[in-house]
């Protein structure tokens, strides 16, 4: 950002967005913020808030604000300092105004090139009046403001091209400097502030390691896989268990995830599916019979049965399904190896689960017994070298879980990666996407309604084993899972 003003010294108060916006996604809200007026009585008044604005006045405001810094004081362009950007739609102007609503400050950001977003944004024209510089704060609060806007428009890298002078002050709020560059012939530095939105949605599963030491749960070669083969049989069993507050909030929902996830974990092993056995928890009957009803419609829509179960009444809610499956020689999670490519096969056709945006996709339930078939058999046929269905953890913690039981590191390339419309790159990666499988080495999948692309590949592992770089079409890559997933190591 080309930053104009005091390098955000503070004078008095603090401004409430200097106190907290922090770079969380549920700060970036539309409105205003106004930081003391929410610390409470017998402060004093906010002296400015910041919002993003489309309103004409505003951002012809801004635009001679940046003028009047630019053009004017700085002598840093001749005539104007527009680009490309103020007329791109994507663009999105974050602005600081004071009581009276004069724009003393604004900044802007959006997707870095001209094609489809792929989740990395640059800010730039950081400008703050020259009458209010040093108190109270507002370059600051605009940084902060820009980092939690984009976090929750789902960026993954967001830089700034930032002046020398306000380098400082960028370091002091978290960004890191990336390398000189110049703009307008004058030395500037990028700037990345670190997003860690991967690495958080891969965090749960680090407990695995040090949790299961001395259980090798599925055995030596299938140590972390989706499923476990049945010693001395062909028989492959997974199980899994939906979350005690989704089976609460959504019953029937959570009925038909606990066959969805489970019948993933046999199809990412190979296996055809025979049957499911559950184990269900509930204050009362009429409860156990929604949560059943859920389960009866994905049972019969994927034409699995259910064999048997336990039902128990009077406690909380509680779900855990069991399934099994048959494969003579099941896919392993952990047979990928360094220069393999990596692809991803989603099926990208429904929509968000109402309550679910940005965490939960839902294409299975308006699928036929025949697309769904054709999914989970997949893996079966192609029979790649290695193969893990997405969960929790998102695309890039799958990816990772797949390097690490592989003993190597992945690079994930966005811009490749098939993704629904309309869906942020962030929301896309870190969600729980339906039906989504990544494999390693061997040939495209032949998976129905369901859509494949190579969109990373397997590498050395080194520093990086078992953690996942993303790469960018410059070629730079940033950190995305930069630790080993689960700590149960190779398979």
């Amino acid at each position: 950002m080309q930053r104009a003003g005091d390098g955000g010294r503070v004078r008095g108060v603090t401004s409430v967005c200097d106190v907290l916006v922090t770079g969380s996604p549920e700060l970036a809200a539309p409105g205003p913020l106004e930081v003391p007026a929410l610390l409470g009585g017998g402060r004093t008044p906010p002296r400015f808030v910041i919002e993003a604005t489309s309103e004409r006045g505003c951002l012809y405001a801004y635009r001679l604000l940046r003028r009047r810094v630019f053009v004017e004081e700085q002598g840093l362009f001749e005539d104007d300092d527009l680009d490309f950007r103020d007329e791109d739609p994507r663009t999105v102007v974050l602005v600081a105004r004071n009581p009276a609503g004069v724009v003393i400050g604004g900044v802007r950001l959006g997707p870095a090139g001209d094609g489809p977003d792929i989740g990395w944004w640059r800010g730039s024209r950081l400008v703050v009046d020259p009458g209010v510089r040093g108190a109270p704060g507002v370059g600051p609060a605009l940084v902060r403001a820009a980092c939690a806007y984009a976090e929750a428009a789902g960026v993954l890298r967001f830089e700034a091209d930032v002046q020398e002078r306000a380098v400082g002050m960028f370091t002091r709020l978290g960004w890191r400097a990336v390398r000189p560059a110049r703009v307008a012939g004058r030395p500037h530095r990028t700037m990345r502030w670190p997003i860690g939105r991967l690495a958080r949605a891969a965090a749960g599963k680090a407990v695995l390691g040090p949790l299961l030491r001395g259980l090798s749960p599925g055995g030596r070669g299938w140590v972390g896989d989706d499923g476990a083969p049945v010693p001395g049989s062909d028989l492959v069993a997974a199980c899994d268990a939906i979350l005690p507050s989704m089976v609460e909030r959504d019953p029937d929902w959570a009925g038909w995830c606990s066959v969805l996830v489970n019948l993933n974990d046999l199809a990412a092993m190979g296996a055809t599916p025979v049957g499911l056995l559950d184990a269900l928890g509930a204050r009362d009957a009429s409860f156990a019979a929604r949560v059943l009803t859920g389960l009866r419609r994905a049972s019969m829509a994927y034409d699995v049965p259910v064999l048997g179960g336990h039902t128990q009444l009077g406690v909380p809610a509680a779900l855990a399904v069991t399934a099994l499956g048959r494969a003579p020689a099941p896919v392993p999670g952990g047979g990928g190896r360094p220069g393999q490519p990596v692809r991803l096969t989603a099926d990208l056709g429904g929509r968000w689960r109402t309550g679910y945006t940005g965490r939960q996709w839902d294409s299975t339930s308006t699928r036929t017994t025949e697309e769904l078939r054709a999914m989970l058999g997949a893996v079966g046929q192609a029979r790649p070298a290695a193969a893990k269905d997405v969960s929790m953890a998102g695309i890039a913690g799958t990816l990772g879980m797949l390097a690490e039981a592989s003993g190597c590191g992945a690079v994930l390339e966005p811009a490749r990666v098939p993704r629904p419309a309309g869906t942020t790159m962030g929301d896309w990666l870190t969600c729980f996407p339906g039906f989504a499988v990544l494999t390693a080495g061997g040939p495209e999948l032949t998976a129905g309604p369901a859509t494949g692309a190579v969109c990373g590949e397997l590498v050395s592992g080194g520093r990086y084993e078992g953690g996942v770089r993303l790469r960018w079409p410059d070629g730079v890559e940033t950190d995305g899972v930069p630790q080993p997933v689960t700590g149960l190591g190779t398979a």
